[in-house]
């Protein structure tokens, strides 16, 4: 009935029916109201029948766990009645907070008080602080066990099953009053659903996705100089990141990093399958061997776009060690476009650019390299006489 009343509300409330919001209301009142006169209602026959004592044989207790001081322990007891109660012994089982300090007086086979009523044998309590005459006679008591026939329980349903039914009547309710009402209710439902006719828009959207993985080798010839090892871990990159076009990559001895941006235009990126891998390894060597690092630690090939007018892209090797850091710069051939050795600078190498033709012939012949060294600690000011002396020098020696 409940469960009827309630969907006639939202029934009503759905279809804006004040007939059948008025009787689901009216009825779900009703029974709210018997409920509560029904629990003020006393059963009949005054005040139920006070407890009797008596001594029970305890044969068996479990402690159920617990976190406080009163820890929860089932009980299976034999309760034997006084005379005057003609009831044979019987057997109940019951659960009960006992302190942790009073556990140990309760042991199998020993008797103890408990307080049952007659009209409900089942239910049974543990008198844990008896009067003296009751703690005396349970400790001369000496009690047989009942059979596990004479086992009383509580006939009433419990509460699950209980609690079962109602759901069920309250849902037999609603579909009832659902039924009842469908083909207004669907109908009002379908209407609120459909939109109204609108001009239908489309539109598209892009996405962008950056990316930056790596990759470690292990094993004894673990080095990526190893012939063959660079282009085959280029290839688990690639099929990892699912692209072959990328912005950067990094190489050393034992580990290799590629790192892309899908909204670079074409220029700023290249294949990773048209870097010279095989090229590589010796250009490796030739930066550790030739530019000045005599005891090369760590070597980096880092390779990127063209930048400028360049065609193809950029390879620089740079080695360090305790002397310092040297770079070597290559093209996408193999071929070397430029090195920088152990304290050189980008002032130095535009110093020996071809706008000074002179001094490059001498610095390659080794004639006029300590005037070129000079020139280097000078100041901008004193730079253009310097050229001018060197140049002087060259042709007094053309001369002779």
């Amino acid at each position: 009935m409940t469960g009827a009343a309630l969907a006639a509300v939202a029934v009503g409330v759905i279809l804006e029916d004040v007939p059948v919001f008025a009787a689901g209301g009216g009825v779900l009142a009703l029974l709210i109201l018997f409920a509560v006169l029904g629990g003020k209602r006393r059963p009949a026959g005054g005040e139920p029948p006070v407890g009797r004592l008596a001594l029970a044989r305890i044969e068996d207790l479990r402690a159920t766990g617990g976190e406080s001081a009163d820890v929860p322990v089932k009980f299976r007891l034999t309760v034997a009645p006084e005379p005057e109660d003609a009831r044979p012994a019987y057997r109940v089982k019951i659960t009960q907070h006992i302190n942790l300090v009073d556990l140990p007086a309760y042991r199998p086979r020993g008797i103890a008080v408990v307080e049952y009523r007659p009209d409900k044998p089942w239910d049974v309590r543990i008198v844990t602080r008896p009067t003296p005459e009751w703690a005396r006679r349970a400790e001369e008591a000496e009690i047989d066990s009942a059979p596990d026939s004479t086992l009383v329980s509580n006939p009433d349903v419990d509460e699950g099953s209980w609690c079962l039914l109602v759901l069920l009547a309250f849902l037999a309710g609603a579909v009832l009053v659902v039924l009842l009402f469908r083909g207004p209710l669907f109908t009002a439902v379908n209407d609120e659903d459909t939109p109204p006719d609108s001009p239908s828009t489309s539109s598209s959207s892009s996405t962008s996705r950056t990316f930056t993985t790596s990759t470690t080798v292990s094993g004894p010839s673990s080095s990526l100089l190893t012939f063959g090892r660079m282009r085959a871990t280029a290839m688990e990159l690639e099929s990892r990141v699912e692209t072959a076009y990328v912005t950067e990559v990094t190489i050393e001895d034992r580990r290799m990093a590629v790192s892309g941006d899908s909204t670079r235009p074409p220029t700023e990126t290249f294949h990773l399958q048209s870097l010279p891998y095989e090229l590589l390894p010796a250009l490796v060597r030739e930066a550790r061997t030739t530019l000045g690092v005599r005891t090369p630690e760590t070597w980096r090939i880092d390779i990127t776009p063209p930048s400028g007018d360049g065609v193809g892209p950029r390879v620089r090797i740079t080695v360090s060690g305790p002397e310092g850091t040297a770079h070597l710069d290559a093209d996408a051939t193999g071929r070397v476009v430029d090195r920088r050795g152990v304290g050189e600078t980008d002032w130095t190498s535009r110093s020996a650019a071809p706008g000074a033709n002179s001094g490059a012939d001498c610095a390659r012949s080794g004639r006029g390299a300590p005037l070129l060294e000079y020139a280097r600690v000078l100041s901008l000011s004193a730079l253009p006489r310097v050229r001018r002396s060197v140049r002087g020098r060259r042709c007094d020696r053309g001369r002779r």
